[in-house]
């Protein structure tokens, strides 16, 4: 038995393979979600590798950071795999609480009264590499979302729950 997604041609096999099956929007939000987490292990890096970068607790941070990271492909994997507990995952753990988290700190320090043009003039390459680093990642974690709920993605996911209740 086979079933059709809209806006495809070819039939999606009984048992198919959904990370082969998954159409372009899937698959590229997927990737957008690993480049967000490698993003995030750059920008990790730099903060723990800065001359002033604390001590304290750093192991726990770095174990949590592994946890998040690690999941966050998982999770990413399992949407290629056209699952949508995962995209709804992704929406709200790292579309939302994620995007709130890359944000918070340059929108506070703009709300004080901070200038971009003098953090430009003042920042050395550490900070330079850091901030171009958040940008795509938030650039990253922006595209992903939108790719998720493309009308592709949304007829693959429907389909794929179609044929995992029959």
């Amino acid at each position: 038995m086979t079933a059709h997604t809209p806006g495809t041609t070819a039939p999606l096999p009984r048992r198919l393979k959904p990370a082969a099956a998954a159409p372009a929007p899937v698959r590229r939000a997927a990737a957008l979600w690993i480049g967000a987490v490698c993003a995030g292990i750059f920008e990790t890096a730099l903060a723990v590798t800065a001359p002033d970068a604390p001590v304290d607790g750093l192991a726990g941070a770095l174990a949590l950071r592994a946890v998040v990271y690690g999941t966050a492909i998982a999770v990413a994997l399992q949407l290629r795999r056209g699952r949508n507990w995962a995209r709804l995952t992704l929406t709200v753990l790292l579309g939302v609480f994620g995007t709130v988290s890359l944000v918070i700190e340059p929108v506070r320090s703009l709300a004080q009264g901070a200038s971009t043009a003098d953090w430009l003039r003042d920042a050395g390459a550490r900070e330079l590499l850091m901030a171009s680093s958040r940008l795509l990642h938030l650039a990253a974690v922006l595209a992903a979302l939108v790719l998720m709920y493309r009308p592709a993605a949304n007829a693959h996911f429907r389909a794929l729950h179609a044929l995992r209740a029959a």
